[in-house]
């Protein structure tokens, strides 16, 4: 049972209102955790979507944020990699179904704006959260508490801080962590789209030598578009009228989806690969890109930073219960343990495939091909692999098996 007044010193603050950030403020409060979440609305309309996968939407259904965006998400029930790098040597099309594994879907792609949306409705929900539209100024760990100071002035104390706060992470700052980074001669277009043919919810992801060009859908006859390019084809590609880029889209997609229309709004994002060096230090524990940044390959990016948040709240909720200091350096630790390796693991599979994909060194494009070739033929490693890449084994927090916390 959640206490009526959480005891003294378990408090905690959660710097970001994006996904990852509201996941663990809802995480830590439905533990019973007087959390206080610190961040303000966009200043622009998030355009871009987000492929959830199966452990993801699990843990949304368990903290009750799932019912309230479920009918804004379509499903993904069958995923395709198509090889349209005109090399030499070419990887075999493969294509994973979920039925093989016995789910009805690998997971749902839902607008950005729909999650945050019902993230935050379930957040207004809940008596030991408070949301302050603001940003923090300075973020200062001392030996018994963090002190977040507020732009508006406002000064917030707890035991433990979360930073949610991005690539340019001012809490990753303030606890001294130090970042591993690198930066691709590739940027992503973001579109939504509208099309004459269904997609009948099957995502594709055409593999060309700048970069995936991945087609995943939404409800009804639309879909949304990462398209990875070059530098300057991205510039040339990004200013095209809408009639041109859906023209240009189009061709690209070979017209698996026919007619295209584009909707409003584009992103166009530079891609890189970051990782701390350290997920948690002096009473900071970091999630989602604060902590992690990897291409939009293979629908890993935010589900890393769910399972962060999951991962947080959980062993937070589990100090507490134990009459724990919850931003202590047994806690931490255990936090960054538990991240470790399912983001190395990921970080370093999604930076190989992209490499792969840039190469023009013939040995390398031929392991790619025969390990696509493998997966597609070997019944067993292409399950293994569905299994791991929706619910990973060793990196499964509670709330991504459908267990409170």
């Amino acid at each position: 049972m959640i206490p009526d007044k959480p005891a003294r010193g378990t408090s905690a603050i959660v710097v970001g209102g994006g996904p990852a950030g509201l996941t663990a403020a809802i995480a830590l409060a439905t533990g019973g955790i007087a959390t206080v979440l610190v961040g303000k609305p966009p200043a622009r309309a998030d355009n871009r979507t987000t492929a959830l996968l199966g452990g993801s939407v699990t843990a949304l259904e368990t903290l009750g944020v799932w019912p309230l965006c479920a009918a804004k998400a379509a499903p993904l029930k069958v995923m395709r990699i198509v090889d349209d790098t005109g090399r030499l040597w070419r990887a075999p099309e493969v294509k994973f179904s979920a039925r093989e594994i016995d789910r009805d879907a690998f997971g749902y792609n839902i607008e950005n704006r729909h999650l945050v949306a019902a993230l935050m409705q379930r957040a207004h929900q809940l008596g030991h959260l408070r949301i302050v539209e603001n940003e923090a100024g300075s973020v200062v760990p001392e030996a018994d508490a963090v002190t977040v100071t507020l732009q508006s002035g406002e000064t917030l104390t707890a035991a433990l801080v979360i930073g949610a706060d991005g690539r340019k992470s001012l809490c990753r700052t303030a606890a001294g962590i130090a970042s591993d980074q690198r930066e691709y001669p590739q940027l992503a277009l973001t579109v939504c789209l509208t099309h004459s043919r269904p997609h009948r919810d099957a995502s594709t992801e055409f593999h060309t030598p700048s970069g995936p060009f991945t087609l995943v859908p939404l409800p009804g006859q639309r879909s949304s578009l990462v398209w990875v390019l070059d530098p300057a084809r991205a510039d040339d590609i990004s200013t095209l009228d809408d009639a041109a880029l859906a023209a240009a889209i189009e061709r690209a997609s070979h017209s698996l989806l026919g007619k295209i229309t584009v909707e409003p709004g584009r992103g166009l994002f530079p891609l890189g690969v970051a990782t701390a060096r350290a997920f948690a230090a002096r009473r900071i524990a970091l999630v989602g890109e604060a902590a992690h940044v990897i291409p939009p390959i293979g629908a890993q990016g935010l589900n890393l930073g769910l399972r962060d948040a999951a991962s947080i709240g959980e062993r937070a909720v589990a100090a507490l219960g134990h009459g724990e200091d919850i931003g202590s350096d047994a806690v931490l630790a255990d936090y960054d343990r538990m991240r470790r390796a399912d983001v190395g693991s990921r970080s370093m599979a999604i930076d190989l495939m992209n490499r792969t994909l840039l190469t023009d060194f013939l040995p390398v494009q031929g392991l790619r091909g025969l390990g696509l070739y493998m997966i597609d033929r070997i019944g067993p490693l292409r399950r293994a692999v569905m299994r791991e890449g929706v619910a990973p084994g060793a990196a499964q927090p509670r709330l991504m098996r459908g267990e409170a916390l």
